[in-house]
């Protein structure tokens, strides 16, 4: 624990930051302010680096560009793999897992041992991986890379220790699932096939044991080939050379006959008894035409042929349509019987797979689901119905329904938010859904105990913004509001306004939302703002909306004579007048025809319209056109539901409305903000104008500064500074540059606007991209009824400060080192009915300084992050407490003042990928973790921080990342996942009967170790594939923190696994030891019955 103390008596400018400040407008030019009286600023500073370490927690949304698919049918979970070599497990509510293989490479295949908590991944690299499931967090056990072969396809037989592996060369190897090991038995090519055939017969793409007799393996190669290779014998039983490429077999139950899927589009059945020509061939797409010729098809992918005891058996199958038919969806095709069920998909099918009964391939299956791998959506397919409904999928897979372009992330919000916005939800949720339960219901979750309410809120390119439940790890799709429907539709190409963005006019770039008052705003891309007020009853309302023109205009230049005696602002008491620029802004008003061009980028709905319970447009604000130029892009946005005021600005000026009285208070460009406090040498058209310039990005000093503000502008002028070039040079002869200086971030609260305030008011902080400060403050009535009559007044521009690169985040302390939070209005609902007991008044709550203990009421802290560095300020003395460049060879894309460990940090991530935590007040360094290069602008645009040691970011087009740098949350991370294997008793194979069993053949009596093991067929080549052993469990610990607290928490996790195997090893031993006796009982009940009988009497 360290204490920071600092004498606030006789700081001067030798003080870490230089001071500033503007006395009130009455005072006499140059009065210098109130020096504070001695105070010990006594913040107790609890974080440490040891608080710290960063980890990802879960992953939600649907895995990126998926390549495989597999399920267990005894535990029931999904697995899909990724281009990018990641792998997504799924199973019942809360489990969720993913993976990644560090090679990135993608996974081709993927392979469950059935019921034993395991995964083989085969992937593009030639490597196979074993994965242990039997812990929250699965690592790899083993990896096999393959040298001189690639690996084309892999086949586990269930309850087999030997996985058959199908190489592009034709050849099929053997491995041993335990060690991970190759077996000395190899099938080659060249034995597989008769010597006669001359030509090669392409890669494996087909291995299956014959149903019959697991002694029997099934080959298939490309070209058309497919052999029965008996392992006993190594001999081929049967070849079949058939004129089509082969992309699938799939058996029938009793193992005498399989169907082949071909590239022609055509269904092949082979019969045992004879393989000289198919039994069957059907184009189940394929018409025949008028010449007599079937039609050309696309190929069948995949076909699964599975039976029933009740019906007739299900073909299923991708792909197969004919040519002729351009545009048509892709599609997945049931035959049933003589029925056809044709399924359009939205998306390319990637995989499917019929979802059994049973886990033994030698009995009758009893398809009753169907998985569906599309490119951009997983979908399940009820079988047991007649019409083949979807069920309703309970992950979060629509992330992506249309691109995601903002993310904004709160934690710990009201709890009462969460019911409210799924109930409203729930009523517009789509119909149709098969009524029985999602059959992927595998693994365990449990409530964690370290769980608060959360909400994530996604922002999309059609305009829609997204609300989800993420508390306790999960993600849960609470509300989705469409913001176009504000909106005409815009028709494309009419006029100049199509012009934009004809695309994606209503893509939303970022959103604001107070969770207290329930005022959510969102910025769109056609420069827009729409304000929404939450309601639980119906409306039926008139879109208000306002239309600002914030431009710049050079050829409007006044020489500076012209207008140095123009008042700074409006006086105290007068309503800030209009800028002639902007066009009348009453309610509902349009822009006159006799304005050149001064339009907006879409048309507000001028009809009354009805709208539904939930967020309903309160106001609609839109920049417009200026000759002929579209308006630029909203870059920063902040709201205050206390004062009722929203500010936004781009890289032409600032504006301010007053959404309670619909009126645009501030319309100004960044320069005439300023006035003539402008921190940068400008060149000037007038001698008298050049002030002293500031020596690089420092605070500035307070000379002049009275002086300077009583000749600036009024606001009601025009953008007449645009044509001064700002240069960071402090030399009056460099070269002009026409640098635009954009708003970068706003933030509405309680401040001292200058030096000789000795009480909070409202005050709006404005950050630039040239790493300018500045504090404006606000005279807000605060009766209910003047507020909605008397005019809100802007004062003159306070403080300018000054950092290194573009402000992005400003935070505010008390003298106790807590947060102070913005004030609020307590959320009431405008459209419910009237009480005449109890009239809705607002409820503002006020977390200003004064309002505080004795101790912090007279000033408080101001945090403020750039691009580079980060400061804290004194306020009212306006002095620079501390300073800490964060960065010199990168820069900050996104920093948060954030709680954690019931303490305050802030916390940065940077475009060169780290993450880094600093103690608040004193900016001291706690964690600087290098975690992820910003890889696109996708990554930079999603970021963001919350409290309680979160964040997230779209780490794919599909996917959300959450993260945590707390180190407490990732010694819990282990009781917030889900477990994915959960000890089952392997289901009991069916009794085949006395003569099936006797006339069939015995697979049980086929002995696999004798063959493969290394005894009998010997050690296979080095040179062929390489072993390498894996992480042994401790996969989750990689980026554990060194130290006492990383050594425990690894010990922690390791004693977990332990005592989870043992009590798992205890499960299963007292489960064999019921099925040992109950054999034994049926045993002796079988012999004391057939005693006496003779052998012809059975």
């Amino acid at each position: 624990m360290k204490k920071f103390r600092k004498v606030l008596d006789g700081l001067t400018t030798s003080s870490p930051g230089v001071t500033l400040g503007s006395p009130s407008c009455g005072s006499a030019a140059g009065t210098p302010t109130a020096v504070p009286t001695p105070k010990d600023i006594d913040i107790q500073e609890t974080l440490l680096s040891e608080n710290f370490q960063l980890c990802k927690t879960v992953r939600h949304g649907f895995p990126y560009q998926p390549t495989a698919l597999a399920f267990d049918p005894v535990q029931k979970i999904l697995a899909i793999g990724s281009r990018s070599g990641g792998v997504r497990i799924l199973g019942g509510p809360g489990v969720d897992c993913y993976c990644q293989h560090e090679s990135g490479a993608a996974v081709l295949q993927l392979q469950f041992l059935i019921n034993e908590g395991a995964l083989v991944t085969a992937c593009a690299d030639d490597t196979l991986h074993l994965w242990n499931l039997r812990q929250r967090r699965p690592a790899v056990l083993h990896s096999l890379k393959f040298n001189r072969e690639r690996i084309t396809f892999c086949h586990l037989p269930f309850q087999s220790k030997w996985l058959y592996v199908g190489t592009e060369r034709g050849n099929t190897h053997i491995v041993n699932i335990e060690s991970f090991i190759l077996s000395g038995y190899v099938i080659m090519w060249n034995k597989a096939i008769e010597l006669s055939t001359k030509t090669h017969p392409g890669p494996v793409v087909h291995l299956s044991d014959s149903p019959k007799d697991e002694g029997k393996l099934l080959i298939g190669f490309e070209s058309g080939t497919i052999v029965q290779w008996d392992l006993r014998v190594k001999k081929a039983d049967f070849r079949i050379y058939y004129d089509e490429a082969i992309h699938s077999v799939s058996w029938h139950h009793e193992g005498k006959q399989f169907m082949c899927s071909h590239s022609d589009g055509s269904l092949t059945l082979w019969n045992l008894r004879n393989t000289s020509k198919p039994f069957q061939v059907t184009f189940p797409h394929g018409k025949i035409q008028k010449d007599g010729r079937k039609e050309s098809c696309k190929p069948i992918l995949k076909v699964e042929y599975k039976t029933l005891r009740s019906s007739e058996p299900f073909v299923i199958f991708s792909g197969g349509l004919s040519y002729d038919k351009a545009g048509r969806r892709p599609t997945l095709t049931i035959m049933h019987g003589k029925a056809i069920t044709v399924l359009e998909m939205d998306y390319p099918i990637v995989e499917f797979m019929v979802l059994c009964e049973t886990p033994y391939i030698n009995e009758v299956q009893e398809p009753y689901a169907v998985v569906v791998l599309l490119e951009k959506d997983l979908i399940v397919v009820d079988l047991t119905q007649s019409n083949f409904p979807v069920f309703e999928n309970p992950y979060p897979m629509d992330v992506h329904e249309s691109p995601v372009t903002c993310t904004a992330y709160f934690a710990d919000c009201p709890p009462d938010i969460i019911p409210i916005l799924y109930s409203i939800g729930a009523k517009h949720k789509k119909t149709g859904y098969s009524q029985k339960e999602w059959p992927i219901t595998g693994g365990t979750w449990t409530l964690g105990s370290h769980t608060y309410p959360e909400i994530i809120i996604t922002g999309h390119a059609d305009g829609s913004v997204k609300f989800w439940d993420a508390s306790a790890i999960t993600l849960q799709m609470l509300y989705k509001l469409k913001t176009s429907k504000v909106f005409e539709k815009p028709k494309l190409g009419e006029g100049r306004a199509a012009e934009l963005v004809e695309e994606d006019p209503f893509a939303v770039q970022m959103v604001s939302w107070c969770p207290q008052s329930r005022i959510f705003c969102v910025v769109g891309i056609s420069a827009h703002i729409i304000l929404y007020r939450f309601s639980k009853n119906d409306a039926n309302t008139q879109i208000v909306s306002l239309e600002v023109r914030l431009q710049c205009e050079p050829e409007e230049i006044i020489t500076p004579s012209e207008h140095e005696n123009n008042p700074c602002f409006s006086e105290p008491g007068s309503h800030s007048p209009q800028p002639h620029h902007q066009y009348p802004v009453s309610p509902g008003s349009r822009t006159p025809e006799s304005a050149k061009d001064s339009v907006p980028c879409l048309k507000v709905k001028e009809r009354v319209v009805r709208v539904p319970p939930g967020y309903q447009s309160d106001l609609v604000i839109q920049l417009l056109w200026v000759d002929g130029e579209p308006p630029q892009q909203i870059t920063s946005l902040d709201i205050n539901s206390a004062y009722g005021l929203l500010a936004f600005g781009n890289c032409n000026g600032l504006a301010v409305v007053d959404y309670l009285q619909k009126a645009v208070l501030l319309c100004m460009s960044t320069l005439d903000l300023y006035g003539a406090t402008d921190p940068y040498q400008r060149l000037t058209r007038s001698p008298r104008r050049n002030r002293q310039s500031t020596s690089g990005l420092t605070e500035l000093t307070d000379n002049q500064q009275s002086v300077d503000m009583e000749r600036s502008k009024s606001p009601t002028s025009e953008s007449r500074e645009n044509s001064f070039s700002r240069s960071r040079s402090s030399s009056v002869s460099s070269i002009d540059r026409d640098t635009k200086e954009a708003i970068t971030t706003l933030q509405f609260g309680e401040s001292y606007g200058r030096k000789s305030d000795a009480l909070p008011t409202p005050c709006l902080w404005v950050g630039t991209s040239l790493g300018v400060v500045q504090l404006i403050p606000m005279s807000i009535p605060t009766d209910q009824e003047e507020r909605m009559e008397e005019p809100v007044t802007i004062g003159p521009s306070g403080a300018v400060q000054m950092l290194k690169g573009s402000v992005l985040r400003f935070g505010f302390m008390d003298y106790m080192g807590t947060v102070i939070q913005s004030p609020y209005e307590v959320w009431r609902d405008l459209n419910a009915p009237e009480d005449p007991d109890r009239p809705r008044r607002r409820k503002l709550v006020n977390f200003s300084p004064s309002s505080s203990q004795d101790a912090c009421g007279e000033g408080h802290l101001a945090v403020v992050c750039s691009e580079r560095q980060a400061k804290v300020f004194l306020m009212p003395s306006q002095s620079c407490l501390f300073v800490h460049n964060i960065t010199e060879s990168s820069f900050v894309l996104r920093a948060d003042v954030v709680s954690v460990c019931n303490s305050v940090c802030l916390a940065c991530f940077c475009a060169n990928g780290h993450v880094m935590t600093l103690s608040l007040p004193s900016l001291r360094p706690l964690m600087d973790v290098n975690y992820l290069p910003l890889t696109d602008m996708r990554i930079a645009r999603t970021f963001c921080f919350t409290n309680g040691g979160q964040a997230l970011y779209l780490s794919s087009p599909t996917e959300i990342q959450r993260i945590t740098y707390s180190q407490e949350m990732c010694d819990n991370l282990q009781e917030m996942l889900g477990e994915l294997f959960t000890p089952i008793e392997t289901p009991e194979a069916q009794n085949r009967g006395f003569l099936k069993g006797f006339f069939g053949g015995n697979a049980q009596t086929f002995d696999r170790e004798e063959l493969f093991g290394e005894a009998a067929a010997g050690k296979a080549s080095r040179s062929l594939a390489q072993h390498i052993p894996g992480q042994g469990g401790m996969e989750g610990m990689k980026v554990a923190a060194g130290g006492v607290v990383g050594e425990l928490a690894r010990a922690r996790i390791a004693l977990d696994e332990r005592g989870q195997r043992l009590g798992e090893l205890e499960d299963r031993t007292a489960l064999m030891m019921t099925s040992a006796e109950t054999f034994s009982k049926h045993a002796h009940e079988l012999m004391l019955k057939c005693k006496d009988k003779k052998w012809y009497q059975f």
